[in-house]
């Protein structure tokens, strides 16, 4: 069985072979919410929140039909953008204020997405299970948000 960081590093090259030589952003990261929705375990939505003036707004996914538009510090992925950091959430029902697009999401990591100094928008995964992402799942989505930032 592949270890947790072998299995991240070998998303992020996926990933950037996926969107070498292309410079649109929607064809990329609707490719990347692909590419995650199929390597990894135990989800039920992937996908990205793009900023927009104040507020998030759906961008490419994978899963079942979701919220629009995310305020800015509102729910888990507002407030990952609010403050410019990732949030592992183990139980989404828990967290005061989140916003219920699927209520059979149980979890949800959310990373923010930066280009240059300016946060552009969210990495947004959703799991059925509680308590879905750890620590090793973290940092090998940050690592790979990272990796792909450099060349959006």
């Amino acid at each position: 069985m592949e270890n947790t960081g072998s299995f991240y590093n070998r998303l992020t090259l996926q990933a950037l072979a996926i969107v070498e030589g292309e410079s649109d952003l929607i064809a990329n990261l609707s490719n990347i919410s692909a590419l995650l929705n199929m390597e990894l375990e135990n989800i039920n939505w992937v996908g990205f929140y793009l900023l927009k003036n104040d507020e998030l707004v759906l961008g490419p996914f994978q899963g079942k039909p979701a919220c629009v538009r995310i305020p800015v510090g509102k729910g888990v992925c507002g407030t990952a953008v609010k403050d410019n950091r990732v949030m592992r959430i183990d139980d989404v029902h828990a967290f005061p204020g989140h916003i219920a697009c699927d209520a059979v999401s149980q979890s949800e990591i959310v990373i923010p997405l930066n280009i240059g100094e300016k946060c552009i928008g969210v990495l947004d995964i959703d799991s059925p299970d509680l308590s879905r992402f750890d620590q090793n799942d973290e940092q090998g989505l940050v690592s790979f948000v990272t990796e792909l930032q450099k060349v959006l």
